[in-house]
């Protein structure tokens, strides 16, 4: 398996984009299942996919990654209910994340990185929509961040877990601080267990950039909610793990560049 992932490394660039972005829309339907099912407490991995309208299993021909959702213009064929966008969001996304995790990062090291560009995906839907997120997803991800330094050398193993021990403690005392100070959470617990994943698979350098890029993503959020008219106030909730999320898998696809840029410094 290692031997044909290397072997990616001598395809052209277009092929690995292809090869990558068909394999991530594929994943995508998966996760989206997951995102859907997961809050509902049904089973992802059991039972045929079904309307959720009239219930009819889905036959192949409705399961193709976004070109199904295309040719019935976003609706059951028998029932015309509405499908839920999550799916077509979902798989262009997944597709995305492995086109280019394959074409930037041909071998096992790009398939590492798709792995945690679509668990980031689904941790970012399940996220913005439940403000959930997961220890079934955040915790094996931790675990698999030191595994992929382990095996790649990047980053540094030894980064990796400093990585690791530092995004968790440095929200979970964040979180800590805030409730004695207000009285009230201010952050979930999940944040700390991704923003520990975040650091397995980045590194502890990386984590500042994580942290600067996130808080710009949600500032960004909160205004483009404000010029819709959309009141946002102190006391509302936001979903700052999608934004860690959002923060961690560029900085993946571009940290090879950012560790230059930091030797220079």
């Amino acid at each position: 398996m290692t031997d044909y992932l290397d072997g990616l490394a001598g395809l052209p660039l277009a092929w690995r984009l292809g090869a990558g972005a068909l394999l991530g829309a594929i994943v995508g339907s998966y996760l989206a299942t997951l995102a859907l099912r997961w809050p509902r407490g049904e089973p992802a991995s059991r039972g045929r996919s079904h309307c959720d309208g009239c219930g009819r299993a889905l036959a192949w021909p409705d399961l193709i990654p976004l070109a199904s959702y295309a040719l019935r213009r976003g609706r059951c064929r028998t029932c015309g209910t509405r499908i839920d966008p999550v799916h077509p969001l979902t798989e262009l996304a997944a597709a995305l994340i492995g086109g280019l995790s394959l074409a930037l990062h041909p071998g096992v090291d790009g398939l590492a990185g798709a792995i945690f560009g679509w668990a980031l995906l689904l941790l970012a839907t399940l996220d913005i929509r439940h403000f959930w997120l997961p220890d079934r997803v955040t915790l094996p991800l931790v675990g698999l961040g030191l595994g992929a330094a382990w095996l790649t050398g990047s980053p540094d193993p030894i980064d990796a877990a400093i990585g690791a021990a530092t995004g968790f403690l440095l929200l979970a005392g964040i979180a800590i601080a805030y409730r004695a100070l207000r009285g009230r959470d201010g952050l979930g617990g999940g944040d700390s267990k991704l923003l520990a994943a975040i650091g397995a698979w980045l590194g502890w350098p990386m984590l500042p950039f994580v942290l600067l890029l996130a808080s710009a993503t949600g500032l960004a959020a909160a205004v483009a909610a404000r010029l819709r008219g959309v009141s946002v106030r102190a006391t509302d909730r936001l979903p700052f793990g999608a934004f860690l999320a959002v923060a961690a898998w560029p900085l993946w696809l571009a940290r090879d560049a950012l560790a230059t840029f930091l030797q220079l410094l």
